[in-house]
């Protein structure tokens, strides 16, 4: 295979040319982009040639964080900045979307994968866009989808998109109190879903749990229902006395109105995605079109170098349910013109019939060139002794992603070792590391610098990342080279949130990210809550949270949420999680509980508890092991110590992390440095 130019150097090229600027490297363009914050954006506004219906004059209007101001005066349309390309990738021969999902692939090469065409997809989202107009859906209204990773969610997101409503979606394999503790926060108009799932071999009926949904979610005056478990389902199933019920094909059928996306204001809502803390509810984070579009061409043209004019065509695949940020980044591969891979289904096969190699035969299959997923996957493959080449023609595939958690170093090994080539060097790792909370990445890769085991090859164009020490007094914090600190963001990022959903006083945004430090003249200074430490060769290395969240296989979850799945249960009184994170290890997350008087954690118990974990939230989040304990740790003012348990855990000592005079219950902190101790052994 020959490479084509790769696209960090054609950018490079066209700022030599057009703004005077020639670079030395690549860490002096980042400290150019993270420096010039004004020039650096509006180049990526004029390299990828966006378009906006009204004129402005500045990237950058107001520097403060949070609250920066962006393009004031611009207007566009994520979904209009992904259709523009429909007519020129159609004209070349590529199709907007291949897909497969497990059924499909288990009836072997015979069966043709799905395709869908750029002139169908424009088809398809202005029918729908028109469709959801007439049932009243306005600008500015919450279109929620309970949808898997098929064609049809992107259809309906970019519909969303176009009418200026504000999307969000939960995966149909999360439980009723995950996806009402993020619903109901936003109030929305429309829901649109599946009836079911498949997912390892078994089908999962989603229709009893969408009444239960519906019957909690009384401002939804919309349900429209995608038939993909049972080809018969009836959408008039879901109707109620203020709620009318409609089949999707209904509402995209050939022939009917369509509607072009509509411009609007650059930080126009766009949608609505959750990330989740230690306490309280998810956080309904709110970002804007504009911001989104800028940090996802930047994020995958430049750095993941991934675009139309790469060889014959780029096809982009990245492992996702639609319940993790990667599936927005997934679909944000189709912003720059390129061809996106869809999977549905297990990665892993079936229990009875473990098949790692699934996710292979379907890049084969699609051709992709740049295969991403999380790195749990790849150590899956590893443990398997999956050999992806065998029977299969990899040639296409010029690069790997892979995000989550860090990649150990044997799996770069199994990497290097179990995939093709590329013009005889070992194919290109772009690791990268970023977040929910702002839509995109701070630190990955870029081909034109070298691959290290166990690191992130550099920080991220336009994000000026740092790893902090512990703050002063005045919440200062000092940068650290070559030491483990926190992660933190030092100046504003387009993509940043506008705001969480009903914060009066952006207290919860401020809470979250913005507690810890502040810069000399006071200004905010964004904690992103990762161990972080920059390597002597520019690149970075993280070591797992900071706080107490839980980040299973990449997805985050808080430790509320499971909090009230587990003390449902009568037998139990109290209860406390923590996610242990290793780099080049399996994440481990123990469950404590305390259970009524008299009550032993047996196996019937054991099982009742990880059926409610994974009923209410994911089987992502079903612990590794439970364990009975007398009591949970708690302050004085009667908040769980979780970050301290979890630091006691990574092996810190109990005289630093566990306070025992601000404890309210001193006496059961000898039960986990214990626990500690027998772990540190194994």
């Amino acid at each position: 295979m020959t490479l084509p130019i790769p696209h960090i150097t054609r950018y490079q090229d066209w700022l030599a040319r057009t703004r005077g600027l020639h670079f030395d490297g690549y860490d002096a363009l980042w400290q150019w982009s993270v420096t010039e914050l004004d020039a650096f954006w509006l180049s990526i506004w004029d390299y990828f040639e966006l378009q906006s219906a009204t004129p402005f004059e500045r990237a950058l209007c107001e520097e403060k964080m949070p609250g920066a101001r962006w393009f004031e005066g611009a207007s566009l349309n994520y979904a209009a900045q992904v259709l523009r390309h429909a007519d020129t990738a159609h004209a070349a021969g590529h199709p907007a979307i291949v897909w497969a999902n497990e059924a499909m692939l288990a009836q072997g090469p015979s069966c043709a994968l799905g395709e869908l065409s750029w002139p169908e997809l424009r088809r398809q989202v202005g029918t729908l866009a028109a469709s959801l107009r007439r049932l009243g859906v306005q600008r500015g209204d919450r279109v929620v989808a309970y949808l898997p990773n098929i064609p049809q969610t992107a259809v309906a997101f970019l519909a969303v998109a176009s009418l200026g409503a504000i999307w969000s979606v939960c995966s149909p394999d999360m439980g009723p109190v995950a996806v009402l503790d993020r619903f109901s926060q936003i109030e929305p108009k429309a829901l649109i879903a599946v009836d079911g799932y498949a997912y390892g071999g078994q089908g999962f009926d989603r229709m009893p749990l969408l009444r239960q949904l519906l019957a909690a979610l009384p401002s939804v005056r919309d349900v429209v229902l995608l038939p993909c478990l049972d080809a018969q389902a009836e959408a008039q199933l879901l109707a109620g006395p203020a709620r009318a019920a409609h089949a999707f094909a209904d509402l995209v059928a050939p022939g009917l109105p369509q509607l072009a996306p509509e411009p609007m204001p650059f930080d126009h809502p766009l949608w609505i995605v959750y990330s989740s803390g230690t306490t309280g509810l998810p956080k309904p984070i709110v970002h804007g079109h504009g911001g989104v579009v800028l940090e996802a061409l930047k994020m995958g043209t430049l750095h993941n170098n991934v675009g139309p004019s790469a060889g014959d065509g780029d096809r982009f695949h990245w492992y996702s349910s639609t319940g993790w940020i990667m599936w927005n980044c997934q679909i944000a591969g189709l912003l720059g013109g390129t061809t996106i891979c869809l999977f549905d289904g297990n990665p892993g096969g079936t229990r009875e019939h473990p098949d790692w190699g699934t996710l292979w035969r379907f890049a084969t299959r699609a051709g992709v060139t740049f295969f991403g997923a999380g790195a749990a996957f790849y150590a899956n493959c590893l443990k398997a002794g999956v050999r992806p080449q065998q029977g299969a023609d990899l040639s296409r595939l010029r690069a790997v992603g892979s995000t989550g958690s860090p990649l150990a170093d044997e799996c770069y090994d199994w990497i290097w070792g179990s995939l093709p080539q590329v013009e005889g060097r070992p194919i290109w790792i772009s690791c990268i590391s970023g977040g929910t909370d702002f839509a995109g990445a701070f630190l990955a890769g870029v081909p034109t610098l070298p691959v290290h085991r166990g690191q992130m090859q550099c920080r991220c164009l336009g994000a000026a990342v740092q790893a902090f020490g512990e703050p002063d007094a005045q919440g200062q914090g000092q940068p650290l080279r070559d030491e483990v600190g926190e992660l933190v963001c030092t100046r504003p990022m387009p993509s940043m949130p506008l705001k969480f959903w009903n914060d009066p006083g952006h207290a919860r945004y401020l809470e979250s990210y913005f507690d810890m430090y502040r810069g000399p003249q006071g200004e905010g200074i964004w904690r992103h809550g990762d161990w972080l430490k920059i390597t002597p060769e520019g690149g970075a290395i993280i070591y797992g949270r900071s706080d107490a969240t839980i980040n299973r296989h990449g997805i985050r979850m808080g430790t509320a949420e499971l909090y009230r799945a587990v003390e449902a249960l009568p037998e139990v009184l109290d209860s406390l999680v923590v996610d242990l994170e290793y780099l080049g290890r399996d994440s481990y997350m123990p469950l404590f509980v305390v259970l009524r008087e008299g009550l032993v954690l047996d196996e019937a118990l054991d099982r009742r508890l990880r059926e409610a974990i994974r009923l209410a939230l994911s089987a992502r989040h079903v612990p590794n092991e439970i364990f009975q304990v007398a009591a949970i740790p708690r302050t004085l003012s009667g908040k769980k110590m979780e970050l301290p348990v979890k630091k006691l855990l990574q092996g810190a000592s109990a005289d630093t992390v566990l306070k025992r005079d601000a404890m309210a219950n001193a006496d059961c902190v000898d039960w986990f440095v214990a626990f500690a101790t027998q772990r540190a052994g194994l």
